[in-house]
């Protein structure tokens, strides 16, 4: 008969416990975790960095279009040909754990663009501000948006440039890359220069004023699901009929030369005070 002593309970337990690594653990300790601080977009947008742009909130008003479009901590989110807007959504990514994905022009296709991108790289280069920037590639007959091995998108925005495309002459093409370039489930937010129903449609887009409908359609065409609009943007004193079109209005104010016949009876500060035109708002899904 063999008996079990207090040495052997005592060498039993050590062998145990270097069979398990040399470590206890307590079961009844609770883990403690990090606290996650989120930047919201007022801190973002009240940031003297962006002193010089400002004046512009208030036409294009970044927080509730951003947030209309679901953009939100963690997303990824790609802008075709950026601008302005980069100074909110970046910074704002950058704090809340996103990913913020430029769609610039392809470069090689010409010195001016491939001077815009430079500019741009540079313009928003400093990576504590604005993260590690991701860059896609898009213009007419430049084939897929994100290349071989990059992920698709939460959210991907444009914003006043479907006229650009309409005077291209590829704007479907252009919807059907966007379609490929979003995750199932994903948003496509698009804001564009508003035209009246009423008024007729230049195909060609040369007022710089497109109807909600033909967006619509396109949107539809490639596979998007219209899942509504906001008034956020719309501006009731713009009635979409100028003489220089769009860039009769703020921000461009074009003006008549001095010496034409236009220049006579121009009003421009009646034009200055309408502000920048009335926008359509719209957001799309693509079906999981």
């Amino acid at each position: 008969m063999r008996f079990y002593t207090p040495l052997m309970a005592v060498i039993t337990a050590a062998a145990l416990t270097a069979c398990s690594g040399g470590e206890t653990k307590s079961t009844s300790e609770p883990e403690v975790q990090a606290e996650v601080k989120t930047v919201s977009f007022d801190e973002i947008l009240a940031h003297p960095r962006r002193a010089g742009e400002t004046a512009r909130d208030k036409f294009r008003n970044p927080k509730e279009t951003l947030e209309f479009f679901e953009v939100g901590p963690g997303k990824r989110v790609g802008e075709i040909w950026p601008g302005w807007y980069t100074n909110v959504t970046a910074p704002y990514l950058a704090s809340n754990g996103g990913q913020y994905v430029a769609v610039l022009y392809p470069v090689g296709v010409s010195d001016r663009l491939d001077e815009r991108v430079a500019k741009y790289q540079d313009t928003y280069g400093d990576k504590d501000v604005y993260g590690d920037i991701e860059y896609a590639s898009f213009l007419k007959d430049t084939g897929s948006i994100l290349a071989e091995g990059q992920e698709q998108l939460d959210v991907l925005l444009t914003f006043r440039n479907v006229h650009n495309w309409m005077g291209g002459d590829y704007t479907q093409d252009a919807f059907n890359r966007f379609y490929a370039a979003v995750k199932p489930g994903g948003i496509f937010g698009l804001v564009e220069h508003r035209l009246p129903e009423t008024a007729v449609q230049n195909p060609k887009g040369k007022t710089g004023y497109v109807q909600e409908s033909y967006m619509k359609d396109m949107a539809e065409r490639a596979g998007f699901e219209f899942v509504e609009s906001s008034e956020v943007n719309a501006n009731p004193l713009d009635t979409a009929d100028h003489p220089y079109g769009v860039w009769t209005l703020q921000p461009a104010s074009r003006l008549p030369k001095p010496d034409s016949a236009e220049a006579a009876d121009f009003n421009a500060a009646a034009f200055k005070n309408i502000g920048e035109s009335d926008r359509a708002t719209l957001k799309f899904r693509k079906p999981k």
